[in-house]
């Protein structure tokens, strides 16, 4: 999950029509007595607002940063989700929010809906690795998907109605559009078995999203809840990681392969020694558009990136 600017004002069609629904909405729910049945919301699905998101977000889920246009159809997803909340009985969701622009979200299916996953083993509640990765091959089927979740800070107050204020909630989810993942989430890197695992971050010093051991709550809720450790997105993450410690070794490799040659007296041989040089540099800025925010799992990559650009200094 990475940082995203909401870059786009809500559409035009967006604010004149669920300006329309919200009306209804507000007749529906607060009659007195309130109407007991659900209301079906439309406005957040008009195509304006999929394709804004998908501008955005260049296409990828908000949450585990994968493509989702190739295999499945974009799922709009609620942040404060519209029709029930599952952490509460009764509370029958945010319902005014149900069009409102910052809290809609592009997500792939994964994601957005309640699933058995298969997870890898571990303690998955606070998203903390076995001490030895082998046991990734260890997996269970793990209820992940964030549907109807949306937990808060036990000292955080639920908004019941549309009058209450939900700044004062302090959600236990990420949202890349209003946190910093990178204050919360951090990623697993053995170079010896490379796996991708997302963690939560040491938060310490924090009374409000700082667990017992120091670890960020938002973190750990997010990942359990979105199943951002599920395996087959932890394999598509592996796949990408690999790739890119190819590419970093066979990138080293040719910058010191082309210094050995350029230090020959053979002009021949010294210029191909700046052949393989520029072939390094291509292969750097192949690794760099591998990292680029609009390509899969970036946040994972631009890690990884730091981590090895520390290991280039120590050469």
């Amino acid at each position: 999950m990475r940082r995203v600017a909401r870059s786009e004002a809500a559409p035009e069609d967006l604010e004149e029509k669920g300006a329309k629904e919200l009306e209804q909405a507000i007749q529906h729910f607060e009659n007195n007595p309130p109407n007991p049945d659900s209301f079906s919301f439309q406005r957040y699905k008009l195509k304006s607002v999929k394709d804004a998101l998908e501008r955005i977000f260049h296409g990828k889920c908000a949450y585990c940063e994968t493509f989702y246009a190739s295999s499945q159809p974009l799922d709009v997803e609620h942040f404060r989700p519209k029709g029930a909340v599952a952490e509460e009985n009764g509370h029958r969701g945010y319902w005014w929010l149900a069009a409102d622009w910052d809290n809609l979200l592009p997500s792939c299916i994964d994601c957005n809906r309640k699933r058995n996953q298969i997870t890898p083993k571990g303690e998955t509640s606070q998203v903390r690795l076995l001490d030895n990765t082998a046991g990734f091959s260890a997996a269970a089927a793990v209820g992940s998907g964030k549907k109807d979740s949306f937990p808060i800070a036990p000292n955080g107050t639920r908004a019941r109605s549309r009058t209450d204020p939900i700044s004062a909630e302090k959600p236990l989810l990420l949202n890349p559009c209003e946190d910093n993942p990178e204050e919360h989430l951090t990623y697993f890197f053995d170079r010896d078995h490379p796996v991708s695992f997302v963690l939560a971050k040491e938060l310490a010093g924090d009374p409000d999203y700082s667990g017992d051991d120091g670890l960020s709550l938002k973190g750990a809720t997010s990942v359990h809840i979105y199943g951002l450790n599920r395996l087959r997105l932890v394999q598509a993450r592996t796949q990408l990681l690999r790739r890119l410690e190819f590419m970093a070794d066979l990138a080293i490799d040719l910058k010191h392969l082309a210094e050995t040659l350029r230090q020959n007296v053979d002009p021949e041989i010294t210029r191909a020694g700046q052949k393989v040089d520029a072939f390094g540099n291509r292969t750097l800025a192949e690794l760099a558009r591998m990292c680029a925010e609009d390509q899969p799992y970036s946040a994972m990559a631009q890690a990884w990136m730091r981590d090895f650009q520390t290991r280039l200094q120590t050469l």
